[in-house]
């Protein structure tokens, strides 16, 4: 009798956890419109609020690390509420502090308060990336519980995919809108409709989340360790967080110039300069299928190895292209298949490698060193492209190929030390065509890791020299 009701209360958790995965994927959604209607143009609204250089690169600097050091009390949170209480919490505040934001741009519309509200934004917008950062650890432990781990690669991509159109849309929409009205005067005004907007899809993800089913868990005390002690211990996963940190590092020692090079050194037009961002953003839809399929199939090592190698190629071939037809099936299709094999295999490694009482917090010590190395890159790349650069080379192509070798010593270094942890499918020999940048990424003597063959399917009709 007891192991019919056992039988059956599984069944039923098995049916609400299905049903889970559908809404998060409808509340994934109404968050990736607000957060390319709201975070996608805070920069532009910082400008039109009068902000300087200096206060651009506090409020993306500042922010960014917020971001990743809220999550450790969001971690310990969990050790007093439930994860659903935790992200309901947040994510409701987060929601409201979009108002106050879409207020100062109608304050500065009337000319109230103008040279203050760009230290208002700064603080709003820390604000809200703090608070959503608090709700991080919560919400991906809870999404470990109800993914079937046989399935987690094909459905996050098939749940990004989904999420980045309609957000891509979505940001492409206001970026029209916002262009025809700013030669309207309107400007600001639309700003703020776009942040009420997003204040509107923000508590619409909220009220989708209240209706996703929460597994029971709870964080115990005893769980918790220090971050000193994550990184004593530096096993297999410690070392996949440390060259996380490390990679992040060398990754943003570049990243932030690449659209100012395309703006500034090869003079593109604002329309070129969108259509080169918007075919990264397709080349990632595109290629996340195949990354879930991957890491399903064929691990998450191997997955990231991918996409360290073409995070490897991407500066370099920013570097000889100059042309906008270059741009977008060079450098900007070898960032979309990094981003996408980069994403799935970072989010899946740590479910793979980390048991659910750990889950939060190894997540948060890992990001909090992703913050670390994205705002020294960050610096280190902005003092090379202002000082320290030969006087005979462009500051820029001199930055990019500093960035691609250290992102390939960073590879080197940290890649063959880092262990598949699942069991996975071997790859078969007819992908060997691709396997010399990987082999020599992978330095295991005669271990070799190749492309799937619907990956250089996508390369069959290129050439790339």
């Amino acid at each position: 009798m007891k192991k019919e009701i056992s039988n059956i209360n599984n069944h039923n958790n098995e049916k609400l956890k299905e049903k889970a995965l559908d809404i998060s994927i409808k509340e994934g959604t109404a968050a990736s419109i607000s957060t390319n209607l709201g975070d996608g143009f805070i920069t532009p609204f910082a400008l039109a609020l009068n902000a300087q250089p200096i206060h651009i690169g506090v409020l993306n600097s500042i922010s960014g690390l917020l971001a990743q050091l809220a999550q450790y009390p969001g971690t310990r949170l969990m050790e007093k509420f439930t994860r659903k209480k935790i992200v309901l919490w947040f994510v409701f505040f987060q929601a409201i502090i979009w108002l106050f934001i879409s207020a100062l741009g109608i304050l500065m519309w009337k000319g109230l308060l103008q040279n203050y509200l760009v230290y208002g934004l700064i603080v709003f917008y820390s604000l809200l990336v703090f608070i959503g950062g608090i709700a991080v650890p919560a919400w991906f432990s809870w999404m470990g519980d109800i993914v079937p781990p046989e399935t987690k690669g094909r459905y996050f991509s098939k749940r990004n995919r989904i999420t980045s159109f309609f957000g891509l849309i979505a940001a492409l929409s206001a970026a029209f809108i916002l262009d025809y009205y700013k030669t309207k005067g309107l400007a600001l005004l639309v700003f703020s409709v776009m942040f009420a907007l997003a204040f509107l899809f923000r508590f619409i993800s909220y009220i989708l989340l209240r209706k996703q089913y929460a597994p029971a868990f709870k964080q115990k005390k005893r769980d918790f360790f220090s971050i000193w002690d994550f990184l004593k211990r530096y096993d297999n996963f410690g070392k996949f967080a440390v060259y996380h940190g490390f990679f992040n590092f060398a990754v943003m020692v570049a990243s932030p110039f690449f659209n100012v090079y395309i703006l500034k050194e090869l003079n593109f037009s604002y329309s070129m300069f969108m259509i080169t961002t918007v075919s990264y953003t397709i080349f990632y839809l595109i290629f996340l299928e195949l990354a879930g399929k991957f890491s399903d199939k064929y691990g998450n090592r191997r997955l990231t190895i991918i996409a360290n190698t073409f995070f490897i190629i991407t500066p370099l071939l920013y570097s000889i292209v100059r042309t906008p037809i270059g741009i977008i099936l060079l450098p900007q299709l070898s960032a979309g298949i990094a981003s996408a094999a980069s994403s799935i295999s970072f989010s899946n490694f740590i479910y793979d490698s980390v048991s659910q009482k750990h889950r939060s917090i190894c997540m948060t010590y890992t990001n909090i060193l992703i913050g670390i190395g994205t705002l020294l890159g960050s610096l280190t790349g902005g003092l090379i492209v202002n000082y320290f650069h030969p006087s005979f080379m462009s500051p820029y192509i001199f930055v990019f190929l500093v960035a691609a070798s250290l992102r390939l010593l960073v590879a080197v270094y940290f890649l063959p030390q880092i262990k598949e942890i699942k069991k996975v499918s071997r790859l078969p020999s007819s992908y060997a065509v691709v396997s010399h940048p990987i082999h020599f990424l992978n330095i295991e003597s005669t271990k070799v890791i190749h492309l799937p063959e619907k990956l250089l399917g996508k390369f069959k009709s290129l050439k790339i020299f």
